[in-house]
């Protein structure tokens, strides 16, 4: 679990385009928020962006995307503040949930810390994508969605960007939750509205679980331990768990979208009743702060501040929403996109790629001040982005194999020749945090481990897991001969023409399927090495809408691909790495991983009952995944890379864990007026 925001930052896809923007990450992982890495060197690990990312999607993620986005240490989960029933089982109304205890900010707070309260209102501001849309629906299985759309829903509650794992009334204006975990209840607004001005119910609380249940898979599995959603009162909603001890599941329920039923049910404006479970190209009811203006689709969504919304001086939302229209551009080549970002064709560029940056932003609005370049620092976990092999293909099931793959990798030289130095190897899935498994495995971990001996790779006991090296020539030698010794352990033979065969006499063949040709380059020289080993290799470049179908439905043998990771890690890592997900279409879990060792650390961490057994079980989990070599871990970066024509203002303190743009800044006239803001 991790930290996000709602509003902008919380794009909720199955998305067909990656909209690059500032990295709030949200709660929920939202369907859509895991592919088109593969456009960058460096995908924003929160994927909000992207497709389904992750709650705090995406989490990158869930930006994310969501991602679709990373908390800091806490020392312990303080679980003696958060019960919410009192004597008999009555109901203990808050006014937000905390994974970890207190809440920073009381019941009678007036704003957010990180905004400016009275930040000025207007103007526009130009986001851009790669890829494509055919659909308005953001949850659909079906189709290519406009993400952003995603960002028209509120939830019931909203994360703060400056605290980790805390979530304050939006819909809601009070939650209470079992001390056991076992339900948790939300009162809802008596001013909420859609914007038809019909109010929000706890009827149509009860239709958004149902219907996304049925409109993607995604859903079904990551509310699947919801056993029963029912009305308790005249604007009160109880979510009954099928579970106790999962602390996850009262914030999970907080953060899914409230749709209006009699929207959803009804005809649409071809006459033909609608459907969450079908693309729309129909400008859909929301509720929050902007709405559907216009659109085109493949081309651009434009949105539109509601004047007259119902939230937009509740705490949770002084200092937000401060442009007038958002308007987001798609285009199918990054190389064309950032051409446009330097005509200012759009305002606003998370860079990912580590060249452009380095050599790609000489030109005369960034010398003029025109365009301002900027890094920010967050305390952020990195997650893993990493080459993901297929565990359906039988030629990937040997461990040997798989290791011989990361021993023929060559990131030194990738970082020296591709990335002017700026990366920094990934050793963990989750880098930069206490999570992060270092050392050798002792206390509560080493026991977690010892209980599942015979299970896991017995180096998870006895070594402290290290990417091969290769700074010399004399290190480059060794670690292929390495890799052809593993791959002879498994079975493969070279032939007399030097190619690699199995015991069948079949080749080893595999292919890259990547989305963009920005990251050929990285690739390229991969296979050259892996082409020493006998190794046939095929890099295929697809458009975005069959990459997505094509990794929906589990059809690569290698794909590029980042899970974003917090310092909470939770129910998001059973649709990563759990076996129930292995073979369920649009899962995150791309690799495709069974294994019971994994799904029992995975519980371990999800029931986990104090901070010190959270830590304990993620890091077991760590070395799991590490020394069974199901990924070839690439690289990562401490801090965001940002591009933006000079015309925003932005608060004085960026909240710790996300950039918040457009979020939180504004469009700022004087600025604007010194370059012709448009």
């Amino acid at each position: 679990m991790g930290i996000g925001a709602t509003g902008l930052s919380f794009l909720v896809p199955p998305a067909g385009a990656v909209i690059n923007r500032a990295n709030a990450t949200v709660l929920l992982a939202p369907p859509g928020n895991l592919l088109f890495c593969a456009a960058t060197d460096h995908p924003s690990p929160r994927n909000v962006n992207a497709m389904p990312l992750s709650r705090r999607a995406l989490l990158r993620s869930l930006s994310a995307i969501s991602a679709m986005l990373g908390l800091r240490p806490i020392a312990a989960m303080a679980e003696s503040s958060a019960g919410q029933t009192g004597a008999g089982g009555q109901l203990l109304w808050r006014h937000g949930l905390s994974l970890f205890g207190e809440l920073k900010y009381g019941p009678d707070f007036k704003h957010f810390d990180y905004v400016k309260p009275d930040a000025p209102k207007g103007g526009r501001v130009r986001l851009f994508a790669i890829g494509s849309f055919d659909s308005l629906n953001p949850f659909s299985f079906k189709g290519e969605a406009a993400s952003i759309v995603g960002s028209t829903y509120d939830r019931l509650i909203k994360p703060s960007l400056d605290e980790p794992g805390s979530e304050y009334g939006l819909i809601a204006e009070a939650v209470a939750r079992a001390d056991d975990y076992s339900f948790v209840a939300y009162r809802l607004r008596e001013q909420a509205r859609f914007h038809d001005g019909k109010p929000i119910t706890p009827e149509d609380v009860i239709f958004s679980m149902r219907a996304l249940r049925k409109a993607h898979p995604f859903y079904a599995f990551y509310y699947r331990d919801i056993d029963r959603v029912e009305q308790i009162g005249e604007r009160e909603v109880r979510f009954a768990f099928k579970v106790k001890g999962n602390r996850e599941l009262p914030q999970i329920t907080g953060q899914m979208p409230v749709l209006p039923r009699h929207w959803w049910t009804a005809p649409g404006g071809n006459g033909k009743p609608r459907s969450l479970e079908r693309p729309l190209l129909e400008a859909p009811l929301g509720s929050a702060a902007y709405r559907v203006a216009s659109f085109k689709p493949g081309e651009y969504v434009t949105l539109r501040r509601v004047e007259d919304y119902w939230a937009k001086d509740l705490p949770v939302n002084v200092g937000y929403d401060n442009f007038d229209e958002i308007h987001v551009i798609y285009f199918r080549d990054e190389t064309v996109a950032f051409e446009a970002f330097k005509a200012d064709e759009y305002d606003w560029r998370e860079e990912n790629n580590s060249k452009r940056w380095a050599t790609g932003y000489d030109f005369p609005a960034v010398r003029r001040g025109d365009v301002v370049l900027e890094k920010f620092y967050l305390k952020n976990s990195q997650g893993m982005q990493a080459f993901v092999f297929n565990l359906r293909r039988k030629k990937f099931a040997d461990r040997r194999v798989r290791q011989a793959f990361n021993y023929a990798f060559d990131f030194e030289w990738t970082n020296r020749n591709l990335f002017y130095g700026q990366y920094t190897r990934t050793n963990s899935f989750f880098p930069n945090s206490e999570l992060a498994a270092k050392g050798l495995p002792r206390g509560r971990e080493r026991k977690l481990l010892q209980l599942l001996a015979g299970q896991i790779p017995a180096e998870a006991l006895t070594k402290e897991y290290a990417n091969p090296v290769n700074e010399t020539p004399r290190q480059r030698r060794d670690n292929l001969r390495r890799a052809m010794r593993l791959l002879m352990q498994a079975g493969w033979r070279l032939d007399e023409k030097g190619v690699l065969r199995n015991a069948e006499g079949q080749p080893f063949t595999v292919e890259f399927l990547l989305v963009s040709p920005a990251f050929e380059r990285v690739v390229l020289p991969y296979a050259e090495n892996l082409k020493k080993l006998g190794i046939q290799v095929t890099v295929r470049t697809v458009d975005s809408a069959q990459y997505l179908r094509r990794v929906q439905n589990f059809d690569f043998d290698i794909i590029v691909a980042s899970w974003g990771q917090s310092l909470s890690p939770g129910n998001e890592q059973r649709n990563y790495w759990g076996s129930a997900a292995a073979a369920r279409p649009g899962s995150r879990n791309l690799a495709g991983i069974k294994d019971k060792a994994v799904d029992f650390l995975i519980d371990r961490i999800i029931y986990a009952r104090s901070r010190e057994e959270l830590v304990a079980a993620t890091r077991a989990l760590d070395r799991v995944l590490l020394w069974n070599f199901y990924v070839v871990p690439m690289w990562h970066i401490t801090y965001e890379r940002t591009a933006r024509w000079n015309r925003f203002g932005k608060p004085a303190r960026i909240p710790e864990y996300s950039v918040g743009f457009p979020d939180i800044w504004w469009f700022d006239e004087e600025l604007a007026a010194k370059i012709g803001g448009k």
